[in-house]
């Protein structure tokens, strides 16, 4: 019981959130994944790493895919990202801890400076004009 009561919990929370909150979701799963694979490679379990790396490597492909172009800090974006898709790719084929943890680290700076953003929205909320997040069918960026 305990158990379905977390998953509702969880497709609520998701069912429910705004743009800004999925995507702060998506990154700390991106988090999460590589260090389940971390994890697995100390243990030698490849298939584990292998499998979580691949999830991270889908988000990252989730991200470049809901770019929006009108807004010039998505070229930006899309460089980091495909940087890190690489590393990730790098890591998985060669088993590589160290790339994993270099990957890792740039999620985990992406994942800050969104959670920043999403403060400064609420602070600008609150004082002066709002900063909007444009979420089209595919794409998602910040407009003001």
């Amino acid at each position: 019981m305990t158990q379905n009561m977390t998953l509702a919990y969880k497709n609520n929370s998701i069912q429910t959130a705004s743009p800004a909150e999925l995507t702060l979701m998506l990154y700390d799963g991106a988090i999460k994944f590589c260090n389940i694979a971390l994890g697995a490679l100390e243990n030698n379990d490849i298939q584990k790493a292998n499998t979580n790396i691949i999830k991270a490597e889908k988000i990252i492909t989730e991200f470049r895919a809901t770019l929006d172009f009108k807004y010039p800090v998505a070229k930006d974006f899309e460089l980091v990202y495909d940087y890190i898709y690489r590393r990730l790719i790098e890591a998985n084929i060669h088993k590589d801890a160290e790339v994993l943890t270099e990957a890792l680290g740039y999620i985990r700076e992406m994942r800050d400076t969104w959670k920043e953003v999403m403060r400064l929205n609420r602070v600008q909320n609150a004082t002066g004009p709002k900063i909007q997040y444009v979420r089209t069918p595919q794409k998602l960026a910040i407009a003001e």
